[in-house]
């Protein structure tokens, strides 16, 4: 989940079949990263079988990318970036969190990434439990995400997608349905697991719990 005005320009999208991206920082950059990604997938998928595609290589090759462009590039990506892959059973999903130096790290449970994500983590680490399902995780989620607003510094225009299209709301009020990205990686789907939430569904999810 993420706080986005823009319909168009996404922080959250699929790689591929069970396996989703989600960034902050500069649109341009993290864009250039998720399509690259794409297209590692679909070559090593097509070479050799789909099941060889994962989270963990996927992750590999962006931090091996990530960390070529710190140290040779005088200037390193603005990004931060998270890939998840969500297996058979819980017990088999995996989540990683690289950021702009290549950095990458195994994560479980849950993630937060931006200005906020101190405060968020904090928030989660006392509501988060596992084996939530998909509505009460995300109205945790949301809850965690409004905890944290009151502690962000203002947005800086810098291309972050977040300044596009829309006005955010102002720090420490509730984040608008609408001004929400949500997806989710549903392991009962066929295939393709990556579904967005969005429109009336959303609506319902959140209300489902009030």
């Amino acid at each position: 989940m993420a706080e986005n005005p823009s319909r168009a320009l996404h922080k959250i999208s699929e790689i591929y079949d069970r396996i989703a991206f989600a960034a902050v920082g500069k649109y341009n950059e993290f864009e250039s990263l998720r399509v690259a990604g794409v297209r590692l997938a679909d070559t090593r998928g097509y070479s050799y079988d789909r099941k060889d595609v994962t989270g963990r290589g996927l992750a590999n090759a962006y931090a091996q990318t990530l960390g070529t462009i710190f140290t040779e590039n005088p200037k390193p990506f603005e990004v931060e970036i998270v890939v998840a892959e969500v297996g058979e059973s819980a017990a088999e999903d995996q989540m990683y969190r690289l950021t702009f130096d290549g950095s990458v790290a195994d994560e479980h449970g849950f993630v937060a990434m931006g200005g906020s994500a101190e405060a968020i983590t904090a928030a989660l680490s006392q509501t988060y439990t596992a084996g939530l399902a998909f509505p009460e995780a995300l109205q945790v989620a949301v809850a965690a995400m409004n905890a944290g607003r009151s502690s962000a510094e203002p947005r800086p225009t810098d291309g972050d997608v977040s300044d596009q299209d829309a006005t955010m709301p102002d720090a420490g009020s509730p984040i608008p349905a609408g001004q929400l990205e949500v997806a989710v990686l549903d392991r009962t789907r066929n295939r393709r697991l990556f579904q967005r939430i969005t429109g009336d569904r959303l609506e319902e999810v959140l209300n489902s719990q009030k």
